[in-house]
């Protein structure tokens, strides 16, 4: 009943967006707004009250005995890159709706409240800021900074909040500043190759990687490709490709501590052949647990810049679009959740992530585990990412046992190892 059941919400979900290129569920648009309404659907037949916070976020809650005691708290995203895959995030979700199906099914009762939130717009392929959503319930974001961030479409920030209903002189009354959360549970895809290739079923996740992202303007001079001497040249492409290899080669100096940096983004103007390249636009992504490690390279990286920019006689600004710290989960949590994997049987890693999570952010506001389950060949971000329903399945046999430790069970006798099914002996 329970993979039966989980392949179905994951079916219902990606039925939104779809394409052969991939999933489309871009933030603050017509696709993560459907995903978002089925969301909503499907946590009101299971008996939940719904609403929805002025960042976007959705908080679905299943009451407990005791009302007035913090929830327990699960939940992930549903928006995708551009041509993503079907499990990055919506796995989370539908790891919170299962375990409420469980939870239903077998009639427990908790003394504390459980929740699922559906974060807004954790991907950060629209406007270069992740978990947006996230941020603003946790209080790590100020809204007159990125008012005014504009997509490729050079839709505002704002403008998009408004497309979808939302007003974002509001967004800040998401912080739940006078809220107690007790925990809060995220189940993901690794995302990387580590756990198929050690063939561990759980990740527990000790430590959550944090962006460094630049946006890099290079300007230059648009001449005749044929006609201008090659010493005369201010071609704006070869300064970016430049400073593509010296984020490689500052990436590769730190690459024992596992530092990481990517350019992910150029645009050439004007595009044309037989035209020198007047500007790049380049989007520039370092990211590490190590905090020492990411500034070393960010400094190499803007020491490069500035060389390239006096050596090849161009202008390069440049924008520092974030600057988050790492985040080292809670012991007693990370013990937790292995202890879980140990009564259940289940094998199971003790290790870092290096993509954030909007679990990153809650870790500021409450206890936080984050647990991993493997994706066929480390692929994510690409319509062939996948993981199988038995994976799923397992990160919810944790998830359920990890929430009702944290929730406190007021008529449950037997293990949570049971997949969902009403053979409970009460």
């Amino acid at each position: 009943m329970s993979l039966e059941r989980i392949e179905k919400m994951l079916k219902q979900f990606n039925a939104i967006g779809y394409s052969e290129g991939g999933m489309n569920r871009l933030a603050f648009t017509e696709n993560e707004l459907k995903a978002k309404e089925l969301f909503k659907e499907m946590c009101k037949e299971k008996g939940l009250n719904v609403r929805m916070d002025n960042s976007g976020n959705i908080i679905a809650r299943r009451e407990g005995i005791n009302p007035e005691l913090p929830p327990v708290s699960t939940g992930s995203h549903l928006d995708t890159v551009i041509n993503g895959g079907k499990y990055d995030g919506t796995v989370g979700v539908v790891a919170a709706l299962e375990l409420i199906c469980r939870l239903n099914t077998r009639h427990i009762q908790t003394l504390h409240p459980v929740e699922i939130i559906c974060f807004t717009a954790e991907e950060s392929s629209r406007f270069g800021l992740s978990t947006i959503g996230s941020k603003f319930m946790t209080g790590n974001l100020n809204k007159d900074e990125i008012e005014n961030i504009k997509d490729k479409d050079d839709i505002s920030m704002v403008e998009a909040f408004s497309q979808v209903g939302l007003h974002f002189d509001q967004v800040e009354s998401a912080f739940r500043r006078n809220e107690n959360i007790k925990a809060f549970f995220e189940v993901h895809i690794e995302q990387g190759p580590v756990l198929e290739q050690e063939n561990v079923n759980i990740g527990v996740v000790t430590g959550i990687a944090a962006p460094t992202r630049l946006k890099v303007t290079v300007e230059g001079e648009a001449s005749h490709s044929g006609a201008t001497p090659m010493n005369l040249r201010k071609d704006a492409f070869l300064g970016a490709a430049e400073i593509g290899l010296a984020v490689e080669n500052a990436a590769n100096l730190e690459a024992l501590k596992g530092t990481v940096a990517t350019v992910g983004d150029c645009v050439i103007t004007p595009g044309v052949m037989n035209v020198i390249p007047a500007k790049a636009e380049m989007k520039i992504d370092i990211r590490g647990i190590d905090i020492g490690s990411k500034r070393v390279v960010y400094e190499r990286v803007m020491a490069t810049i500035k060389s390239i920019e006096r050596e090849r006689h161009l202008l390069i600004h440049t924008e520092l679009l974030s600057d988050e710290e790492p985040v080292l989960l809670e012991e007693d949590i990370i013990s937790s959740i292995s202890q879980t994997c140990k009564q259940l049987g289940i094998s199971y890693k003790k290790m870092p992530s290096g993509a954030g999570h909007d679990a990153m952010n809650m870790a500021r506001l409450c206890s936080t585990g984050l647990i991993f389950i493997p994706c066929r060949d480390g692929l994510s971000h690409h319509k062939d990412e996948f993981t199988s329903i038995r994976s799923i399945k397992l990160g919810c046999d944790v998830l359920e046992k990890e929430v009702l430790k944290w929730a406190e069970p007021v008529n449950e006798k037997v293990s949570a190892n049971n997949g969902g099914e009403s053979d409970e002996r009460l």
